[in-house]
Order: structure tokens, then C-alpha cells, then sequence
């Protein structure tokens, strides 16, 4: 996890960067993520943020729909052949 204790104690982000082989840019986004999301900025695997689980539900929601239109699509033509 993100070592903030580093900035903590007054180093700079340059310091602390160097100290964790990290590039600047790198520990800045993520001080920058940890002070928006606190403990929900990382989370681990299976543990999605709150929007991401929701996006990952809609986009299930609509591959399951689109699988039921195909199927729906199919049985229409097969009814639509044995009127003929």
C-alpha cells in the first residue's frame, strides 16, 4: 500500500519517491487518489469501487439482454416458417 508515512514526516514527494523507486508523477496520483477515495482508491481484486461494480452490472445486464433478443429473434422466425 501507499507509504504516506513518508510525506508525513515531512519528506518531499521527490524524496519519498526516490525512496519507494517510484517516479514522481507515479506517487502524486496516487497520494492525489488516496486523499479523494481514502481507503476504497485501491481496491483489491474483486473488491470494485462502487461505480465500477455498478458498470460491471450493466454491461452483464445488457450481454444477457442482447442474448435473450437473439434468442427471442430466433424463435419468431421458427414460429413465422410454420405459418407459411
Amino acid at each position: 500500500m501507499l507509504d504516506t508515512q513518508n510525506l508525513e514526516e515531512g519528506k518531499t514527494v521527490a524524496q519519498a519517491a526516490h525512496e519507494l523507486g517510484l517516479h514522481e508523477n507515479t506517487l502524486y496520483r496516487w497520494v492525489t487518489e488516496v486523499k479523494k477515495d481514502g481507503d476504497q482508491a485501491f481496491p483489491s481484486s474483486g473488491n470494485l469501487k462502487p461505480e465500477e461494480k455498478s458498470l460491471r452490472d450493466f454491461q452483464k445486464k445488457i450481454r444477457d439482454l442482447e442474448e435473450e433478443n437473439e434468442i427471442l429473434k430466433k424463435v419468431m422466425h421458427y414460429f413465422a416458417k410454420d405459418r407459411r
